[in-house]
């Protein structure tokens, strides 16, 4: 992270509870499965990387500066970034991004441009994401955002464990086709939840 867009200094973060959202778990309330089954918008993978992370740059306030932005970038050219992007009328609404790693996937941030983009972002990405096999779904803090989606916090002792075990295991974000069909993820995520 980086204190704001203008600091030249990069840090980690290691919070003492950690949030995680359930692949098995993610919360589809009846207000976003109605807006799932109204449509009106496109799903991608991967479509437009860049501008996933600008858009979550894009705000008074921000920890991405320019070369968090770079090395997110050559992350994403290297295979171990992902976006997924939510299109409305041809123009980007929302999306999120984040870094694959085994069978973990640390979600960095996201944003919306439109209302419930950012939601319909995490339940495309949280269905992919179970049917590749991750298993963890790493998002660093707790919002009331997240956690009305299923979001959990968990200790750094509990964190760690289930990190160590994903990363044991191999995922890849390629493992399945994107299925960009939002009656199959409401499909998917009824029988799952």
């Amino acid at each position: 992270m980086a204190e704001s867009r203008d600091s030249a200094e990069i840090f980690w973060v290691d919070p003492r509870c950690r949030g995680i959202l359930p692949l098995d778990g993610f919360h589809i309330s009846r207000s976003l499965a109605r807006r799932i089954r109204c449509g009106g918008y496109q799903a991608t993978l991967n479509a437009d990387f860049d501008a996933v992370v600008a858009g979550c740059a894009d705000r008074r306030e921000t920890w991405i500066n320019d070369e968090i932005a770079r090395l997110y970038g050559e992350l994403h050219t290297s295979g171990h970034a992902h976006s997924l992007e939510i299109w409305q009328d041809g123009a980007l609404a929302g999306g999120v991004y984040g870094v694959a790693i085994g069978a973990a996937f640390f979600g960095e941030s996201m944003f919306s441009r439109r209302t419930d983009a950012s939601k319909l972002a995490l339940a495309h990405l949280t269905d992919h994401l179970w049917r590749c096999g991750f298993e963890l779904f790493d998002t660093q803090f707790i919002t009331p955002h997240l956690a009305s989606l299923g979001a959990v916090e968990v200790s750094r002792a509990i964190y760690r464990r289930r990190l160590r075990a994903a990363l044991a295991k191999p995922a890849s974000v390629n493992a399945r086709p994107f299925d960009p069909s939002a009656q199959s993820v409401l499909q998917r995520r009824t029988q799952t939840s």
